[in-house]
């Protein structure tokens, strides 16, 4: 029967109904909603407890054991053949193989001999003969002799001619890194390289200097790095168009506290941008310090670049990106996101394959697989036409079966499981892009890498006082870690580089002063001569 030809009391009580039904269904709506709203805050807490107490992976675990690092050492095997006498040099005048995995120790360290003899006594045979002598058995061992302080006297000689009044002539003095300054290059790159690769606050090397007897104030040693930062500018600036030039660019960004920063408070943040590019043969690694974060950042430091970027997500990026300028993802951004989906369940069930459970674990073995791929390739040291070859035979059919499941998963937009799929899929053009181009990498990982050293000094100093200081420190951070991924040692780059950069007249002076265009032997030679 229609319900208009129901009497007038039951029409009524038919709207009654429908109304309760309406009530219901929007009561049950929102029930529904709020357990989905506990659910992510659930989540949320449960990651923030993982995030906080455990540690995030094996290398971050390892720093909870810094302490007892001695005591950790002391009690793992040594190999037996792993004693003093294994390194010693046979009657053949050839050293013996090291075994237990020891390196011989360089050859251009220098050598102090300490001869130990036998007795008078046991020179003589029992047979009343005088022994002869046939050879000798040589053991070294590394010795340190902890911060060898030394002053260079420069001696500049005089001259003049005493029938005339012509004005004596002096010896010049080569150029110096800071003029009318205390400080050698030497110096310099010690200083340098003990605060910003081995993490050693200024105030810290104070301490070891007055063990050494040589006290300098704090104060001082800061203006001298900034002003050694300000004298590498030009070698900064050739680095950064050998970046732009190769079309292939890796970026990230991270904090930094800066005191002084005109219009901003102290504790506001500012940030370090870096860049990695250059061919294979010449990797260019480059921090620049700036106040902000945005687009125009970006905009500013990639102008003139034409080729791929790979960043993670961050949408300052977005301004750059265009035709010429192609957007890569990074794997390792959307594997942890699904990562942070499993910490975010209860540990009953992240084992268990059930339904969130058993979804976060496909995903993460879809990545894995992709990341097998790629640790082949890395293994066989692959070429470029060969990764590219490889990851279409077998990292594309991967990709598409991912990308398949994805889009058939129905689950809790606000859950972690939820957002970690959503933001596969928002960047999942972004992020195959990698089987496109065998030089390019599937994450965004050697530049986060670059991020790390950088990450652990601040927890030391924590904060750069001026801007003058913040850009002196991007500088002095991009030759570091440039003349490390170009297999130089650190500290002796940079004393070349003092060195040799004040009496640069010409570009092709200081391009000779980038770490490709150094012989690591002539280096070293020279370093140690």
């Amino acid at each position: 029967m229609a319900v208009d030809n129901l009497p007038t009391d039951v029409k009524a009580l038919h709207a009654l109904l429908v109304e309760a039904q309406q009530q219901l269904v929007k009561k049950d709506q929102k029930i529904h909603s709020l357990h989905k709203l506990i659910h992510a805050y659930q989540e949320e807490k449960r990651l923030a407890a993982a995030r906080q107490f455990a540690p995030s992976s094996e290398k971050e675990a390892g720093q909870y054991y810094l302490f007892n690092e001695a005591e950790v050492g002391a009690i793992e095997d040594v190999p037996a053949a792993a004693t003093l006498d294994t390194d010693t040099t046979s009657l053949t005048g050839k050293p013996h193989q090291c075994r237990g995995g020891r390196k011989p120790l360089p050859d251009h360290l220098p050598r102090v001999e300490i001869v130990h003899d036998v007795s008078d006594a046991d020179k003589r045979c029992a047979c009343g003969c005088t022994k002869t002598h046939i050879g000798e058995d040589v053991t070294e061992q590394l010795d340190i002799i902890p911060a060898k302080v030394r002053v260079l006297k420069h001696i500049r000689l005089k001259y003049v001619c005493k029938q005339c009044d012509t004005p004596p002539q002096t010896a010049s003095l080569p150029a110096q890194p800071i003029a009318k300054s205390q400080v050698s290059a030497g110096f310099l790159a010690y200083v340098i390289t003990s605060k910003y690769a081995d993490a050693l606050p200024l105030y810290r090397q104070c301490h070891i200097l007055e063990r050494g007897g040589v006290e300098i104030a704090r104060n001082t040693l800061c203006q001298q790095v900034v002003k050694a930062g300000e004298l590498t500018q030009p070698l900064i600036n050739l680095l950064q168009d050998k970046a732009l030039d190769y079309p292939i660019l890796q970026m990230d960004e991270t904090p930094l506290q800066v005191l002084n920063e005109p219009g901003k408070s102290a504790q506001s943040k500012s940030y370090l941008w870096v860049m990695r590019g250059g061919p294979p043969d010449q990797t260019a690694i480059l921090y620049h310090y700036d106040p902000g974060r945005g687009q125009a950042v970006a905009k500013r430091l990639l102008d003139g670049y034409r080729g791929y970027l790979q960043t993670d997500a961050w949408h300052a990026y977005d301004a750059v990106h265009s035709e010429d300028v192609i957007a890569v993802g990074c794997f390792a951004h959307a594997r942890r996101k699904f990562k942070e989906a499993e910490q975010a369940l209860p540990k009953s069930k992240r084992k268990r394959i059930g339904n969130e459970a058993g979804k976060t674990h496909q995903a993460l073995k879809f990545i894995q697989q992709l990341y097998v791929v790629e640790k082949h390739l890395h293994e066989v040291n692959a070429n470029a036409a060969q990764r590219q070859a490889t990851r279409q035979r077998d990292s594309v059919p991967i990709l598409t079966a991912f990308h398949n499941w994805l889009l058939q998963q129905q689950v809790n937009p606000e859950s972690r499981l939820g957002k970690a799929i959503a933001y596969t899929l928002k960047y999942w053009e972004r992020l195959i892009v990698y089987c496109r181009d065998g030089c390019l990498e599937i994450d965004n990982n050697l530049i986060e890498n670059k991020i790390r050293p950088f990450a652990i000094g601040r927890k030391n100093w924590l904060f750069a006082a001026s801007q003058a200081g913040a850009r002196a420190s991007a500088n002095l951070y991009s030759l570091i870690e440039t003349a490390k991924a170009n297999g130089l040692n650190e500290y002796d780059y940079l004393k070349w580089v003092f060195a040799k950069l004040p009496a640069a007249k010409s570009i092709d002076d200081i391009e000779a002063l980038l770490p490709w265009n150094i012989n690591s032997t002539a280096l070293v030679n020279w370093v140690y001569a």
